[in-house]
């Protein structure tokens, strides 16, 4: 279960596999200086270049989230660099890492345990470069560029569940490279956020204080900073796409409903389009419900902060090491508890930022209607059900999801009616689980295919679909999609997070994945359209999603060699339950 873990260091050591050949580039390019600088707000940026891109690693965009501004919004750095000049060329510094949860209790955790305890000591975290001062930004652009050539901008925000990642981990060189060979050159910046107790701890005392979604927050002022900074290098702050995968894809999807819509910053809008890989709504109760105040309470008590008669100054003031171990002692994403997080952006209606429910807000139409590119995985389940092997039958099933909506009128009752959407028996030839396709095969456990269909679907799948309908309705252009191209892979199938891995970067070859999702991507960056560079093989015309073309093909389906078309109209019994129930699914 823990394979998944080594994502970061695989993504990493693939990062370093760059051309060292020179190609044609824009004529908007000039040649390249053997350091090259920049001149933003704070001083002047020193960066690198390999190959034909150049590189500006790990700038502070904020004062250090340290001592007493830990567990606080962040604050803008507004001072010069010392010495007026910052070395842009050591890779940009992780935020406290949540793989696994630490001080579980009994011996049948004691693997997990062990992991959590190796993950979370100092010279692990020195080695990974772990540092709670992490919240930075990187830059990279075709090398040479020249100041003035207003280049669009793809802004990342990476994944990992709210709990885990960082910018490091993920190059942008071969997405430039792409651009410039297809003569529409980008930009790619990408932005650390707090992630874990660090970035999302809930409960009554933050939100007395204002200092909720801390994550978003780092997000939105790596947004500003943008605006600020980019024109500095290149780019132009009215081009911005944000672009994120599974957490990252969510975090896009609520920058779209934070102020009620508002997106802009001085005036002007943050971001004109949208990319979402692997997420979007999540409904989700309030930040004092009970259930985000149960995990405050478990940091607080195993940071010794329990009888401080202010528990936030005390968690401020305790050692990095003794509230790093607190804020990871609560259930993880890869443990048994899987999607029903501890961690993730939580309404506040205490303050305007992110005060509702998202699906709230796509009802209400308080989101920035900008268009958007949003698809899944065929079987993002499979990752998060492969720790429940207890569940055997019918009844364990459904008592296990209901813990997932703890607010919810009848819960049982609710999770009930889901559950029976999916056939519980593994008939030959019938699609009843995923790895979906797959018949009676890679069922590692009696009610695993069927565990990992529902967590996909309602976690990122189906809600994509409900997602869609809700703004096209109101006149949003979409484009969506479905990634296959790992059908036939055992007990996984075409897995959460496996476009990274063979489609986003590039990472394991640049085959018909790479090149299908880096020209649509472009295309949209650079046009607002996939399809204005081309439709040549292995590209197709990608239609628009509308809520009024079910009948008609609609998603692109990415397969390994090639690509299709398929209707949205999969699995729509579960669909029009989910999506008839849009706020009883809150966790």
């Amino acid at each position: 279960m823990y394979s998944f873990l080594l994502l970061p260091a695989l993504l990493a050591t693939a990062a370093l596999a760059l051309p060292a050949e020179d190609r044609a580039v824009h004529a908007q390019i000039d040649a390249r200086a053997a350091a090259p600088s920049v001149t933003i707000k704070n001083g002047t940026v020193v960066g690198s270049t390999t190959g034909s891109v150049d590189s500006f690693s790990g700038i502070p965009f904020a004062l250090p989230p340290t001592g007493t501004l830990r567990l606080k919004p962040p604050q803008s750095r507004t001072s010069a660099f010392p010495g007026g000049t910052f070395i842009a060329t050591a890779s940009a510094a992780s935020c406290p890492q949540f793989y696994s949860q630490v001080d579980q209790p009994g011996l049948a955790n004691l693997p997990s345990d062990v992991l959590g305890e190796v993950l979370n000591t100092p010279l692990y975290q020195e080695v990974t470069n772990v540092n709670e001062d992490c919240l930075q930004i990187t830059v990279q652009r075709p090398a040479g560029i020249s100041p003035d050539a207003k280049l669009p901008v793809l802004f990342w925000i990476y994944g990992g569940g709210f709990e885990f990642g960082s910018s490091n981990t993920y190059d942008g060189s071969k997405i430039i490279q792409k651009s410039v060979d297809l003569d529409q050159p980008i930009i790619y910046v990408s932005v650390n956020y707090r992630v874990g107790g660090f970035g999302f701890l809930a409960g009554d005392d933050l939100a007395e204080e204002g200092s909720t979604n801390l994550g978003l927050r780092d997000q939105r002022l790596g947004l500003h900073w943008v605006q600020d900074n980019i024109a500095s290098f290149g780019g132009d702050p009215s081009k911005v796409t944000i672009w994120g995968e599974s957490a990252g894809a969510i975090s896009v999807f609520d920058h779209t409903v934070i102020n009620g819509g508002d997106n802009t910053y001085n005036g002007k809008p943050l971001f004109r389009a949208g990319i979402m890989n692997s997420g979007s709504i999540v409904a989700a109760n309030n930040v004092t419900t009970p259930k985000a105040q149960t995990i405050y309470d478990t940091v607080v008590e195993n940071a010794g902060c329990s009888g401080s008669t202010d528990k936030l100054a005390c968690l401020r003031a305790a050692p990095y090491q003794t509230f790093l171990r607190a804020a990871n002692s609560v259930p993880a994403i890869f443990g048994y508890r899987s999607l029903d997080l501890s961690y993730l952006p939580r309404p506040d209606p205490g303050n305007n930022f992110f005060s509702q429910s998202p699906e709230i807000s796509v009802q209400n139409g308080q989101f920035a209607k900008v268009p958007v590119i949003i698809g899944d995985q065929k079987d993002e389940g499979t990752l998060f059900g492969l720790s429940q092997t207890n569940i055997t039958t019918n009844d364990e099933l459904i008592e296990y999801l209901t813990t997932y909506f703890p607010q919810a009128p009848n819960a049982r009752k609710l999770v009930t009616g889901l559950v029976n959407k999916y056939p519980n028996q593994p008939l030959i030839g019938q699609p009843y689980g995923s790895p979906f396709d797959t018949g009676s095969l890679n069922n590692i456990y009696p009610q695993y295919k069927r565990l990992a269909a529902i967590l996909g679907d309602i976690t990122f799948t189906l809600t994509r679909r409900s997602y869609l309908n809700g703004i096209t309705s109101q006149g949003v252009q979409a484009w969506s999609f479905l990634a296959t191209y790992l059908q036939g892979t055992p007990v996984l199938g075409t897995f959460h997070a496996s476009d990274i891995l063979f489609a986003d970067y590039g990472t394991l070859g640049e085959g018909v994945p790479f090149i299908t999702t880096a020209t649509y991507y472009i295309s949209f960056v650079n046009n607002l359209n996939p399809n204005a560079i081309s439709t040549a093989a292995p590209l197709i015309n990608w239609p628009q999603w509308s809520n009024s073309s079910t009948n008609k093909p609609q998603l692109v389906e990415m397969k390994a060699l090639s690509n299709g078309l398929l209707k949205d109209t999969f699995r729509t019994p579960a669909y029009n339950y989910i999506a008839g129930r849009p706020s009883s699914f809150r966790v």
